[in-house]
């Protein structure tokens, strides 16, 4: 088998630090297809553009509180798009601005990540350092505080969603995590269950909106083999984060002894360097293609016109009740949701009881901390392993193959915890139940990937994230605080969970193959309509266009 190409795995650096002389041109130009009948095929484009584009809200002027709203393209531009469509790209001309994309979009979002996922470890870091004492917290209240975060989360995930189609994505995503980022140091000021039950509450739901905007801006500006690998760059960071989170807890546990708690310390300063940042991402993410200024006419026309072949049309600020009624009739909805909420009845187990588990194996409250620097690590280093063996093995299309299998890691390391005494094999067992991001960071690219029609891929996406919410809310009150510090019924749980997940994995692949094996079988009978090389530029769904083939 052929090995892919560096360049199109891991970003090289800026341009002008590296040469494009070695690029293999020829393999990517296009078949003859494209080339044959330019003329023609060019005025179909255009003709196609401008009759999807006279309806709608395009010609109102944007004017008031309509200036706030996400722009749509202009018909201009997509004239230009389809033009564009119609020729051979240079391919020396898209590795430069692909190159310019990477280094635009994924730090930003790699360090958004991070921040993120420190974020959800804080409670966890608090309760080593005397919250529960503190805030006088007995029974389930721990086990409550966990899950009103996602309870938030759950209130605003729908609404949330459906904002994000109207507004600038950079800019809303900056409101939000400055908004969380400020509840989070209110968290400091909590005297009381009460208090922290409140702020936990609305900082779910301003983190709600986190996830599915570093998949829409993941999916409007790269192309659909890129998704995973992009989405595994900047999801890596979390585990950047929970070891940065080992390190600032064992930072401020050794702060000297003040008037103020060392885990209010912890959600100050981790609540104003996430406020700080929110506002340095505002300026820097571009919010779109068509309107950035960090990039020229021709940039942004390339930006899009690379993603011809990915059934993809450029996102407009719409509504469209059609898909919403096809979203909840079609099953793969609610595997996206059963997906998210399998995968996520571990996590909110472990995010908030990981580091009390660890403890629990014999480890004081320092060596904890520094022990979720190499959990962290691992995290890392498993989806960069996932992105890179999807990428060699991408023409197979088995991406749901290694995600069931990378699963079956995780049910081994919760056996580990539950079934063995010693503490190295439960330590491990603990490791490996890290394996999971990788497997979610390829479910993201499912729903990136599979998903057609603007309205249709919030919606799914929203699937997926209330699955999240409800998974997360479950996990820790299947952790009894009588069994304390072993927690093995939560832990069989979570064994279970992952187990469940693999079954949801293997339904998804179904839902995928099947419709792909019955549009290739029409298209070979000599409907042109199932060709898999057409482009539908409406905004419509996977199952309205008939071009559309699933990755599985």
């Amino acid at each position: 088998m052929a090995q892919p190409d560096a360049i199109e795995f891991v970003p090289a650096p800026p341009p002008g630090l590296t040469h494009v002389e070695d690029l293999d041109v020829e393999a990517a130009k296009p078949s003859a297809e494209h080339l044959e009948n330019a003329s023609i095929t060019e005025k179909k484009a255009v003709a196609d553009v401008e009759r999807e584009y006279v309806d709608g809200d395009d010609a109102k002027p944007r004017t008031g509180l309509r200036r706030l709203f996400r722009s749509n393209p202009s018909l201009e531009f997509m004239r230009e798009v389809a033009e564009a469509n119609t020729q051979p790209l240079d391919p020396v001309e898209v590795k430069k601005v692909e190159r310019k994309l990477y280094w635009l979009i994924v730090p930003p979002l790699a360090i958004d990540y991070a921040f993120y996922y420190i974020d959800k470890t804080t409670l966890q870091y608090a309760a080593l350092f005397g919250i529960k004492k503190d805030l006088a917290l007995s029974g389930t209240d721990y086990s409550n505080l966990g899950s009103i975060f996602y309870i938030g989360w759950l209130v605003w995930a729908i609404p949330g969603n459906l904002l994000l189609a109207k507004f600038p994505l950079s800019k809303y995503l900056a409101i939000n995590i400055f908004l969380w980022g400020v509840f989070l140091m209110a968290q400091a000021g909590s005297r009381h269950y009460g208090d922290m039950m409140a702020f936990r509450f609305v900082s779910g739901m301003f983190e709600a909106v986190a996830d599915p905007c570093f998949v829409s801006m993941t999916a409007m500006w790269f192309t659909r083999k890129q998704q995973p690998t992009v989405i595994g760059l900047w999801y890596a960071f979390n585990g950047v984060g929970i070891a940065l989170g080992g390190l600032i807890g064992y930072g401020i546990g050794n702060i000297p002894s003040t008037s103020l708690a060392s885990w209010r310390y912890e959600f100050l300063i981790i609540g104003a360097v996430c406020s700080l940042w929110a506002i340095a991402i505002g300026f820097i993410i571009p919010d779109a293609p068509h309107s950035t200024k960090r990039l020229t006419r021709r940039e942004a026309v390339v930006v899009v016109s690379r993603k011809r072949d990915d059934y993809h049309v450029v996102e407009k600020r719409q509504l469209k009740w059609d898909q919403v009624k096809e979203t909840f009739k079609d099953v793969k909805t609610y595997l996206y949701f059963l997906l998210g909420f399998f995968a996520n009845v571990p996590n909110g187990a472990t995010s908030n009881f990981g580091t009390l588990v660890v403890q629990g194996f014999g480890f004081n409250t320092f060596n904890v901390t520094l022990l979720q620097i190499p959990y962290g690590t691992f995290i890392a280093l498993m989806i960069f392993a996932a992105i890179y063996v999807n990428h060699l093995t991408n023409h197979l299309n088995i991406r749901t193959y290694l995600m069931a299998g990378i699963t079956c890691l995780t049910v081994l390391g919760f056996a580990l915890m539950a079934f063995t005494k010693g503490t190295a094999p439960r330590l491990i067992g603990y490791y490996l139940t890290g394996s999971s991001n990788a497997v979610f960071v390829l479910g993201l690219s499912l729903i990136t990937g599979n998903v057609g029609g603007s309205t249709k891929k919030v919606l799914a996406s929203a699937a997926i994230f209330l699955g999240v919410a409800v998974g997360n809310i479950v996990g820790p009150y299947s952790f009894l605080a009588s069994e304390a510090p072993t927690y093995r019924t939560g832990i069989i749980v979570c064994m279970c969970s992952r187990a469940a997940e693999i079954v949801v994995i293997l339904a998804l692949r179904m839902c995928f193959v099947i419709p792909n094996r019955n549009r290739d079988k029409k298209f070979s009978e000599g409907d042109e309509r199932y060709d898999p090389m057409g482009v539908a530029w409406g905004d419509i769904t996977d199952k309205q266009n008939l071009h559309f083939r699933y990755v599985s």
